[in-house]
């Protein structure tokens, strides 16, 4: 079975699930759903999230337990998979990367570090100091709106357009 069907009907199976009376109270949503070869190995991997308007903000090891246990047991009934797996379900973790248009509102005021694929120049403006050209950087998510990722670095308010961000996570503050 190829790659995008394996992936397609485990999130099936996950939302019927998680429309489930049982699992509806644990507030649970996909996040990413990826079955690749990895070295010799094939992985199933399932990353699960909280719902926007859950109690909690993170997923713990015992949803994760939970989702497991159903997975495994839903895929050795229904053995669509022709290979040998591992399934791997876990959380998207402190830095998660932002990919739904959702995590740019529930993520505003959040801080976050943006790789994109070309230089830009920030810094500069108003005779304040030298401009920079770069491609990493950290500033505080504004939010996103027509395609544009706006975000608050030092003095300064950017707007990318998201078809130049090649990845942009929440950064992890100690």
């Amino acid at each position: 079975m190829a790659k995008e069907d394996v992936s397609a009907r485990i999130t099936d199976l996950l939302n019927e699930y998680f429309s489930s009376e049982e699992a509806a109270k644990l507030q649970l949503e996909i996040y990413r759903v990826q079955y690749r070869k990895e070295g010799k190995d094939w992985i199933l991997r399932v990353f699960l999230d909280k719902t926007a308007d859950a109690e909690e903000q993170y997923v713990n090891i015992d949803e994760c337990e939970a989702v497991t246990r159903y997975l495994s047991d839903k895929l050795d009934e229904l053995d669509f998979i022709d290979r040998s797996y591992n399934l791997e379900v876990s959380s998207p973790g402190l830095d998660r990367e932002l990919i739904k248009d959702s995590d740019y509102d529930r993520f505003a005021g959040r801080l976050v570090e943006v790789k994109t694929y070309e230089a830009i120049v920030i810094g500069g403006v108003g005779g304040k100091g030298k401009p920079n050209s770069v491609k990493n950087f950290e500033g505080t998510l504004i939010g996103k709106e027509n395609g544009i990722v706006k975000i608050s670095a030092g003095d300064e308010e950017l707007s990318i357009p998201q078809e130049k961000i090649s990845k942009i996570n929440l950064a992890v503050v100690f």
